[in-house]
């Protein structure tokens, strides 16, 4: 057995979409030709509750894309693993507001990148009209909702704008998260570098007065003196990538990464129609990249960060698409941009 113990997990079940967003990172509109059967959904969400998972994220595409997306996630739930559902809110229906209930799910994270003009230039016309109603929906039925946000050189600074719209409705949680140059992003030539002090500041001086939980995901930081109040809970900090080490991603074709954001073949450590989740996660060779980090594999302004063996050089996928496939050091990192 692995010294590993695994929490969490990011599950595509589904490229099928109804955008085609110009910087999804994983070039999300059609399904894959050869996706997970349910039969072989189920066996995976039996595998995923063996090991001991406790949360899958579950995301697409689009996962209401995907007709038996209920069945799938109430084997999750079924056996104790709670999910969150990430939508991108387009089509919120009185039947999937249904499902969502009797499935009994965590959570639902709605995407939502900006204000109106911002968010429908990348996605669709009445995309952004689409969420709101989504998020209207969803807290009226009492379903917990929060709200993601991906952040580029082209939205960042209307932060403040979009948190004056979101303050007007009852969600429980707001993430602003870095794009990642992958996927569609790439081939768009989307411009994703932004100032990440700047989205800092801006969590810190709201934090204490805003109707809800705020705070930074694992791509942004690291280690400055707000370190503490960024990471969505009190007293929180980030402790290094968790890729392969408590967290792993599936893909539709059932391929396993340390994390779904390692959206590259380089990352895959096997398919779960060549073996069970099990034998790769105990494989001792898998995940290497995090299971055999050492501080003197850092690189640049990270290997002589004080903070190297908390930070670990923060986080992987990030780094990998942003600074030409280095995995040990962050251009992001906010310590190291003052």
């Amino acid at each position: 057995m692995s010294e590993y113990r695994l929490i969490s997990c990011v599950w595509e079940i589904t490229l099928s979409c109804c955008f085609s967003c110009a910087y999804c990172g994983s070039c999300g509109g059609k399904a894959r030709e050869n996706e997970l059967t349910t039969e072989e959904c189920i066996d995976v969400a039996r595998q995923l509750s063996g090991l001991g998972c406790r949360r899958v994220s579950m995301i697409g595409g689009e996962i209401f894309m995907r007709a038996d997306w209920q069945t799938i996630v109430k084997a999750l739930t079924s056996r104790n693993v709670a999910v969150c559902v990430i939508t991108n809110g387009f089509v919120m229906t009185d039947e999937i507001i249904r499902a969502l209930k009797d499935c009994k799910v965590e959570s639902v994270a709605v995407s939502l990148d900006g204000p109106k003009d911002v968010h429908d230039a990348f996605r669709q016309q009445g995309s952004y009209d689409r969420a709101l109603s989504a998020i209207k929906t969803l807290t009226e039925n009492n379903i917990p909702t929060s709200v993601i946000s991906a952040l580029r050189s082209d939205n960042y600074k209307r932060l403040p704008k979009l948190y004056e719209t979101l303050k007007n409705y009852p969600i429980f949680a707001w993430q602003l998260q870095a794009c990642s140059p992958m996927g569609n992003a790439k081939k768009n030539g989307v411009e994703v570098a932004f100032d990440a002090r700047y989205v800092m500041d801006f969590v810190v001086e709201n934090l204490k007065t805003a109707p809800f939980s705020m705070g930074t995901a694992d791509n942004i930081g690291y280690y400055t003196e707000n370190e503490p109040l960024l990471r969505g809970a009190p007293g929180s900090t980030f402790r290094g990538c968790g890729a392969g080490l408590t967290s792993i991603g599936i893909d539709s074709i059932g391929n396993v990464r340390g994390c779904e954001s390692m959206y590259d073949e380089h990352f895959i450590e096997g398919n779960l129609r060549q073996r069970t989740l099990a034998d790769i996660w105990n494989d001792e060779n898998a995940f290497a990249y995090n299971r055999k980090f050492k501080p003197e594999m850092l690189t640049g302004k990270c290997a002589d960060c004080p903070v190297d063996m908390l930070c670990a050089g923060g986080c992987r996928s990030y780094n990998y698409f942003t600074n030409d496939k280095k995995l040990y050091e962050n251009i992001l990192c906010a310590r190291h941009n003052k």
